[in-house]
């Protein structure tokens, strides 16, 4: 399926500091249109499991999902498709990549649906024709637009990985439940985690792909037969 696209927006390079600040802000904000509160990465299931039961073990989940896991597949797969979309490429190897990794039906529709909202919505900063793109995963959508406007590879990266932790945790927040400040608590936590993923996924290949999270794969295959859910994925 072949979808229409904007991703021509005014060069970060030609923008004041603080607008350049506040467009990457906007893009990875609660407050975007793509969807995200709608999906807890098989993390309602973990929950449902009591995998998931506090602070702590929430905080080694998430641990495991950007060391060993999903998001950092996404990570790596960000830092590649920056990489080709900031030389003039299409990206259209690391789409396909990334919609094979989606290990369940959720995974997929979660990464897909993101993606493909995430590109609609970037629109509203462009008066530019639109160009066809195929659809592309939620992190390939990022980095490409990130790469193309000029967008440097790290920061962007940053912010998408702190996006996807705080909607997890946020997520958890009501899931476990936990309280709010159990949640700020982790996500001061993770800052050094998200640093220090970004520096490693910045400085890889598609050759480092790979994950050993088999219990939160299995944890969104089992969402899809839940009978009672919150969350879509």
């Amino acid at each position: 399926m072949t979808m229409i696209i904007n991703t021509t927006i005014m060069p970060m390079a030609d923008l004041a500091p603080n607008t350049a600040l506040l467009r990457l802000m906007t893009w990875l904000s609660p407050a975007f249109p793509v969807g995200a509160f709608s999906y807890s990465h098989g993390i309602e299931r973990a929950v449902h499991d009591g995998l998931i039961h506090d602070k702590a073990s929430l905080q080694g989940w998430l641990a495991d999902l950007m060391n060993h896991g999903s998001v950092w597949n996404d990570a790596v797969l960000f830092a590649a498709s920056w990489g080709e979309a900031d030389t003039g490429g299409s990206c259209l190897e690391q789409s396909e990549l990334g919609e094979a990794m989606a290990g369940s039906k959720e995974r997929h529709m979660e990464t897909m649906l993101q993606g493909n909202a995430f590109v609609q919505a970037i629109g509203h900063w462009s008066n530019a024709e639109s160009g066809a793109a195929k659809e592309m995963p939620y992190p390939v959508a990022v980095a490409m637009v990130a790469a193309r406007n000029k967008v440097a590879c790290e920061p962007a990266l940053a912010a998408y990985l702190h996006a996807v932790v705080s909607n997890l945790i946020q997520g958890a927040v009501r899931l476990v439940p936990l309280g709010q400040s159990h949640g700020v608590s982790l996500m001061a936590a993770m800052e050094t985690q998200i640093v220090a993923v970004t520096e490693r996924a910045a400085r890889s290949s598609l050759d480092d792909l790979g994950s050993a999270a088999i219990m939160s794969d299995i944890m969104a295959m089992q969402h899809e037969t839940q009978y009672s859910r919150v969350f879509r994925s």
